[in-house]
């Protein structure tokens, strides 16, 4: 676990002024808006009798325990307990863990570290992919696989000819060029020019004749985030995923959709369905390798020139 780090865990269009839970880490943290639409993280579990803060509500600009009333501000501290006279004082004790939260990108980023806001790295650089020329879909997919499996299997070019066969690998051109990495702040990324097989359903409107290699570029951001840039004949598509750890075994992946072709939403279906395609595609493999957590010992497996990228995230991440 990489503590003192920014983690992407949820759709900023997701959070409003109702208490939302998010699972993370194996733990449990309330995310939820105040009136002026600021965003905070604090502990789900009341300090008072464990109840489910994600069952409360807003109010005042506390968040309040379903089951006894009590008002917790922004910053844990609680404000008010029902059940006391207007003149009693509020034990000290009665204050939550909350989390420093920020929002950028389209995301809600969290970080569950020791350090003060003031101390922690900054959230990844990236462009902002806004823009009136695109069009963007979202979704969620579930694995049951540790996190940093998941994020390792979106930096794989080898895998496509054989598991994504018919989709955008060609099993019959699995070589992968020598790759070139490319690092900066907190991750890194590799270009590759990918055989490619004839397209399928409606991007076979847009393709004529056999097809070139692919230019694919993928790459990371730690501690959980990949992208994958497609430039397809027609158009190019982008998917940014951030890999939410559930728990050791459990993750989330919230994946955003970018492409500029085919803009119109009559497309989101076609859009989201391959997304989630390859996703499906990947999931029995990701979810039977062994062991579960990624060896901490460089050297624990094997690595060949297409393992590239998978190997400077795990040396970064060490």
């Amino acid at each position: 676990m990489l503590k003192n780090s920014w983690y992407a865990v949820e759709f900023s269009n997701a959070i409003g002024t109702s208490p939302k839970l998010l699972k993370i880490l194996d733990r449990e943290v309330v995310l939820y808006r105040t009136a002026n639409g600021q965003i905070h993280a604090i502990d789900n579990t009341c300090i008072h009798r464990g109840a489910a803060l994600a069952q409360g509500w807003i109010a005042n600009g506390c968040i309040v325990c379903p089951y006894h009333g009590w008002q917790y501000g922004t910053d844990g501290t609680c404000l008010n307990i029902p059940s006391l006279s207007p003149t009693a004082t509020v034990p000290k004790q009665a204050k939550m863990s909350t989390y420093p939260v920020r929002e950028k990108y389209g995301w809600i980023w969290l970080c569950l570290g020791d350090g003060e806001a003031g101390e922690l790295p900054v959230i990844p650089n990236f462009p902002d992919l806004k823009s009136s020329k695109l069009r963007s879909i979202q979704g969620k997919f579930y694995w049951q696989a540790n996190y940093e499996r998941v994020l390792e299997n979106g930096l794989d070019f080898a895998h496509a000819p054989f598991v994504h066969a018919g989709a955008f690998g060609n099993p019959d051109r699995p070589e992968i060029p020598e790759l070139k990495i490319e690092n900066y702040a907190g991750g890194a990324s590799a270009t590759a020019y990918l055989a490619a097989t004839p397209p399928q359903g409606l991007w076979r409107l847009l393709v004529r004749g056999e097809r070139a290699p692919i230019q694919t570029r993928t790459g990371f951001f730690l501690p959980n985030l990949t992208f994958l840039e497609v430039h397809l004949p027609f158009g190019q598509l982008t998917i940014w995923t951030a890999h939410v750890p559930i728990d050791i075994q459990h993750t989330v992946s919230k994946w955003m959709n970018f492409r500029n072709f085919f803009t119109g939403k009559w497309a989101d279906r076609d859009a989201a369905n391959r997304t989630i395609k390859i996703f499906e595609q990947d999931r029995p493999i990701v979810e039977s390798q062994h062991p579960q957590i990624i060896p901490t010992d460089l050297s624990s497996e094997l690595y060949v020139a297409a393992d590239a990228l998978q190997l400077q995230y795990r040396k970064l991440r060490q």
